[in-house]
């Protein structure tokens, strides 16, 4: 077969081919038609999506701005002058009331956004310094649970604190370690075995403690935690007290 004849084969395909494409188009002309408008929908809503999104995170964003500058705000008794124009609580408990509404505001009404998520978290830090400790500590486990892994886990020391502070260390124990087993940017693992070393001291049991502070001395010498982890271990040598008992 020569070239011509090859190419003359060639040309006879591509038309065949390329009717049998524009008959099936032609044929199914309603349903290309629907096809395509569904494909331009969706397109539609995805961008929609992202400016909706895009504009409710910059409203959250500046709501949980606002609920900051409460949670914020300097206290000075009833009693004490202050400069015209400026904002006082006269208390952390009213001061944590007001921000609370406000958090839980930007929680309920943005919580799909970063701004939502984070007012969640500092409502249930508000709930506890108002003295709800019931209220904080299920804010705080629903923060927890969540898919934010730096929130969850600054929900979970801020639970090991209110543990501590409601007399059940054997619980806030439990989240340190597992705080330490899966530590984070927000919560790392010297800061977790820290307070765990704290705990464990609080509850006289220098020994544990001392191990721990002896453990993150080596690992993080120069470090923040084992800086601390060192002082801890010999205060005597940073503030002229005794150290640790031997």
């Amino acid at each position: 077969m020569d070239q011509q004849t090859r190419q003359a084969l060639k040309q006879d395909k591509f038309v065949e081919t390329t009717n049998q494409s524009l008959e099936w188009a032609s044929e199914h002309k309603q349903s290309v038609v629907k096809m395509a408008a569904a494909a331009v929908v969706v397109i539609a809503l995805i961008v929609i999506g992202a400016v909706v999104y895009h504009n409710r995170s910059e409203a959250g964003a500046a709501a949980f701005g606002e609920a900051m500058q409460t949670y914020q705000t300097p206290l000075a008794p009833k009693d004490q002058p202050v400069p015209p124009g400026v904002k006082t609580f006269p208390s952390i408990v009213e001061r944590a009331k007001a921000a609370n509404a406000q958090f839980l505001a930007v929680a309920d009404k943005y919580g799909m956004t970063a701004s939502g998520e984070s007012a969640l978290y500092f409502a249930g830090l508000t709930y506890e310094d108002a003295g709800q400790n019931q209220q904080a500590e299920d804010t705080l486990k629903k923060v927890a649970g969540g898919w934010n892994s730096g929130l969850s886990s600054l929900a979970k020391f801020a639970l090991a604190q209110l543990y501590r502070n409601t007399s059940r260390d054997a619980q806030a124990i439990d989240l340190y370690n597992e705080l330490s087993a899966k530590p984070t940017d927000t919560v790392p693992y010297g800061m977790s075995q820290l307070a765990l070393a704290d705990t464990y001291t609080a509850e006289g049991k220098a020994d544990q403690a001392k191990k721990i502070y002896a453990s993150l001395k080596d690992k993080d010498a120069k470090g923040p935690a084992g800086e601390i982890a060192a002082q801890k271990l010999n205060p005597a040598g940073a503030e002229g007290g005794p150290g640790l008992p031997q």
